[in-house]
């Protein structure tokens, strides 16, 4: 791991700069899991507990493809100091996989508190930017993005078992890296248990990553996944257990 003691570094490639969102309030949009702690903190706390953060590589089909952007990412640490999840919230697939590689080797300070030392949640922004974007295209970082996406060929379901449960869809974004692992997932606002359920059922799936010509890559996929009111209840009933 790199001890980091300011949020910008320079590489030779690449402007990466590492800040902490402002907000006080965490995404709605994912579903946290049971072990997630309720105590939110700021930037600046968050700042101050940092004991070392690995700097994400810059992906090398990003750089040719002129990608740039912010990866913004909701974290979890337990009350070790360690990265318990981490969750993309928005950005480029192919840098939030690289975000999320990195980020899940930081490490804090536990908070302290009254009761003594506790885990927490805080958002933070990772900033993708090349130096030497070539002299020759004039392509803005959206319009590069789009003319890359373009060019891919989107992953796929490739299984999905036969005893799968029926019931109630749970529209679900995953994100699917260059191997057709799942490492990300978010959904709507739902009950726990119907979020732990249809994440059950994904662990049967498999999947064909996203092809940028013949070479794998991240991308996101959008799939509806069935949550049977039995997987929900055992689900629920797990939660409530630990």
């Amino acid at each position: 791991m790199i001890k980091l003691r300011h949020y910008r570094h320079d590489l030779s490639l690449l402007a990466l700069a590492m800040v902490c969102a402002g907000g006080n309030g965490c995404a709605q949009e994912y579903v946290p899991g049971p072990n997630v702690l309720p105590v939110v903190i700021d930037s600046k706390q968050a700042t101050k507990l940092v004991l070392a953060q690995s700097v994400p590589e810059y992906p090398p089909i990003a750089k040719v493809n002129y990608i740039e952007g912010q990866v913004k990412l909701e974290l979890t640490v337990d009350g070790k100091g360690t990265v318990d999840n981490a969750h993309v919230l928005e950005g480029n697939a192919i840098l939030a996989e690289s975000a999320l590689k990195a980020t899940r080797r930081w490490i804090y300070h536990p908070l302290i508190t009254p009761s003594g030392p506790s885990g927490f949640i805080t958002l933070v922004r990772l900033k993708f930017s090349l130096h030497n974007r070539s002299a020759q295209t004039e392509l803005t970082p959206r319009r590069a993005e789009q003319d890359f996406l373009r060019q891919v060929k989107p992953p796929q379901v490739v299984r999905r078992p036969d005893d799968a449960p029926a019931g109630d869809a749970v529209h679900m974004r995953l994100l699917v890296n260059d191997q057709g692992q799942v490492v990300d997932s978010a959904v709507s606002p739902m009950g726990k248990g119907q979020f732990e359920a249809a994440r059950e059922t994904l662990r049967g799936w498999t999947f064909r990553p996203a092809y940028w010509g013949n070479l794998p890559i991240a991308s996101y996929l959008e799939v509806d996944v069935p949550a049977s009111a039995t997987s929900v209840a055992r689900a629920t009933s797990n939660s409530d257990s630990r």
